[in-house]
């Protein structure tokens, strides 16, 4: 599980890498698609930004951190950590449905590979757990 945990990871890496490149260009990206998925838009928002620093940049970070947390076998520390993740997404999904009424697909998939990861990760702390107790109620 921590593998599937860890590649889910780096793949939204790569997705924030993408909308990292996004935030620094000022070039037009193929990434519109017509006027409510427009990364352009999300990207260079108020939002885009935590006291300067860009959300892609800080996806990338956590991405990161959890691909490490996962192959270190850190169940608690993965769930809880994508736990977080999978709140900040949600609130930046809010604020892309209802604020600026545009969707960046970059920010979409991120969302849904946190999803992913979150299941995955919630699944794994529990099998952990059912397990334990299993050995622990099977001991000689």
């Amino acid at each position: 599980m921590r593998f599937i945990i860890a590649i889910l990871a780096l793949a939204g890496v790569w997705v924030s890498v993408q909308s990292l490149r996004i935030h620094n260009s000022t070039e037009t990206h193929p990434c519109y698609l017509n006027e409510k998925w427009d990364c352009e838009i999300v990207e260079h928002s108020v939002y885009s930004e935590v006291k300067g620093v860009p959300v892609a940049t800080l996806g990338i970070v956590g991405y990161l951190a959890l691909a490490v947390l996962a192959l270190m076998g850190q169940q608690m520390l993965v769930s809880f950590s994508s736990l977080i993740g999978m709140g900040y997404a949600l609130y930046l999904a809010h604020i892309e449905k209802d604020v600026l009424m545009v969707w960046c697909l970059y920010c979409v998939l991120s969302l849904g590979i946190m999803v992913v990861i979150t299941l995955f990760s919630l699944g794994w702390l529990s099998f952990w757990g059912i397990r334990s107790r299993y050995e622990e109620r099977h001991r000689g």
